[in-house]
């Protein structure tokens, strides 16, 4: 399938405005909205029934697999886990909300994470810390490239005999690095410690085999590159985690089981969870392999292009790029949040780009994501804007 603008109307964009910015909340494809509706309309017709015995049944009596369960199945299929350890949550923050505060943490404990840790975790890992006595360790990782052994050395260094848990990107959401999480997560269990990994950006971006992975606890969003409805996103737990892992919202499943306790937290719209399968499907109907190489090569071409025409330096390699990629702006956009707001409000309500902007290392960044409908003339126009 040829990507770029000729398929955006795939999507339900504005074509006179240059987006840059899918992995912020992600673009819902038209075909996915519809199904999305579908289900809704469907719930709609006998809504009790639907929600008690179709979507989820009490302590999992229906002979039957729950719609609930049925989806589970073909996004575990996906992402290279065991459906039984997989449920839905609403997105990244509430799973790590449920982690962290369901985890038996004592006073002295110790949670180590890296300064590149989304800002909205990091609050709730702070605040679950606090609770319990506990300290959260960050990680200063060089900015804005690293080697993995660095990655790795730093990590090693921050772990001490009371360090719980390890939480850390796969892919972060500000520098958009990948991270090496296989080689973090055996670093981390030949010390005994848990590991769980913020794979918002992940799915429907790279490639991903969960269970491969090793981690304890694996936590991504479904709405950001896979193309499903929002709010939707997937825990992975092991068996050991799930013994004492509850959401954050207690309901009628607690004590049935992992994942009933997490398919029924009260009444909610079930539909951005039941539409993901087929946002699956669109993204392979795409050529996934494809899709990636596509943008793969545009991200990394963009950061080149964007070096050059700005005379800032380019040095993180292209082994830590996915779909998308942060590049340092000119030393005229600022160095400060208020400087980088300006800009990212100056370009979309100037010239009608929307890209994530943000302050970091003393300099004001882009972060731009490539996806099947963007190309190097939507790259042109944000090189001339800025």
């Amino acid at each position: 399938m040829p990507f770029g603008r000729s398929i955006l109307p795939l999507w339900p964009l504005d074509p006179a405005a240059t987006y840059l910015n899918h992995g912020t909340v992600g673009v819902t494809p038209i075909k996915v909205l519809e199904a999305q509706q579908r289900w809704r309309d469907h719930i709609e017709r006998h809504p009790a029934r639907f929600m008690l015995r179709d979507l989820w049944t009490f302590t999992g009596a229906s002979t039957t697999q729950t719609l609930m369960r049925q989806a589970a199945g073909d996004i575990a299929s996906f992402v290279g886990a065991d459906p039984a350890n997989l449920v839905f949550v609403d997105n990244t923050s509430a799973g790590v909300n449920a982690v962290v505060r369901s985890m038996p943490l004592a006073a002295g404990d110790e949670i180590v994470i890296t300064d590149h840790a989304y800002g909205g975790i990091v609050t709730a890992i702070q605040y679950a810390a606090q609770r319990a006595g506990a300290s959260v360790t960050t990680v200063t990782m060089p900015y804005p490239a690293f080697t993995d052994a660095e990655c790795l050395t730093r990590i090693s260094d921050a772990i001490m005999p009371r360090t719980r848990l390890v939480i850390v990107d796969h892919i972060a959401a500000e520098s958009a690095l990948v991270f090496p999480v296989a080689d973090i997560v055996r670093l981390c269990h030949e010390k005994g410690v848990m590991v769980m990994v913020d794979g918002a950006h992940v799915p429907g971006q790279i490639g991903l085999d969960v269970a491969s992975l090793g981690a304890d606890i694996y936590i991504a969003n479904l709405h950001k590159w896979a193309m499903a409805p929002r709010s939707s996103a997937f825990m992975v737990a092991t068996p050991e985690c799930q013994a004492w892992l509850h959401p954050s919202v207690v309901s009628w499943g607690y004590g049935a089981g992992f994942t009933q306790e997490f398919d029924w937290v009260g009444t909610r719209d079930p539909s951005p969870w039941l539409a993901a399968p087929t946002g699956v499907t669109f993204l392979l109907g795409l050529g996934f392999a494809d899709l990636r190489q596509y943008c793969h090569a545009l991200a990394w071409r963009s950061a080149q292009r964007l070096t050059d025409a700005w005379g800032t330096p380019l040095e993180i390699s292209e082994s830590h790029v996915g779909s998308m990629v942060s590049v340092m702006t000119p030393l005229r956009c600022g160095t400060t949040k208020p400087e980088a707001q300006v800009l990212r409000d100056r370009l979309l309500f100037e010239h009608n780009i929307e890209v994530q902007v943000h302050a970091r290392a003393g300099r004001v960044w882009v972060r731009l994501c490539a996806q099947a409908y963007n190309e190097d003339g939507d790259i042109e126009r944000l090189a001339a804007a800025v």
